[in-house]
């Protein structure tokens, strides 16, 4: 069995260096990939600009997207995500620090799996980490995405 992957969409380095903590401290050691914008994003699973050359059949398990980035929004990559077949059954935990309703509703509109507040206490935040982890790789049962072209 191919390890599980986690493709984290983070353009704030601290955000990104807390969340390794989280993960390590839970546990979890899963493959992590960090993409810094929605365009890293879009290319790592499209396999187009930078990543042209990369295999296609190695999709994350789950991507953990935030929804305030630069260059293309966590909104926007995850309604792409959404519109290829490919893609489309990935599942895709929005991890965010919005208060904003509106990103909640669209978030779950453009068909986000789950929605997750990041809370401002490390040691909530290693716990949420935890929780999306074991749910997320170890208890959910993922859907095979369409790799045809």
């Amino acid at each position: 069995m191919d390890e599980k992957s986690i493709l984290l969409v983070e353009d704030n380095p601290d955000d990104v260096t807390l969340t390794e903590r989280a993960l390590k401290r839970s546990g979890i050691f899963n493959k992590l990939v960090v993409a810094k914008d929605g365009v890293e994003a879009l290319d790592y699973l499209f396999g187009t600009g930078n990543r042209a050359d990369k295999d296609l059949n190695a999709r994350p398990d789950i991507i953990l997207l935030d929804i305030n980035l630069p260059k293309i929004d966590g909104l926007e990559v995850l309604k792409r995500i959404r519109a290829d077949k490919s893609t489309k059954l990935l599942p895709v935990v929005i991890l965010t620090s919005s208060k904003e309703d509106k990103d909640l509703i669209n978030a779950y509109a453009l068909g986000a799996n789950s929605y997750v507040r990041k809370p401002v206490n490390f040691t909530r935040f290693v716990e949420a980490v935890q929780q999306l982890g074991l749910y997320w790789l170890v208890l959910n049962e993922t859907a095979p995405c369409d790799r045809s072209n």
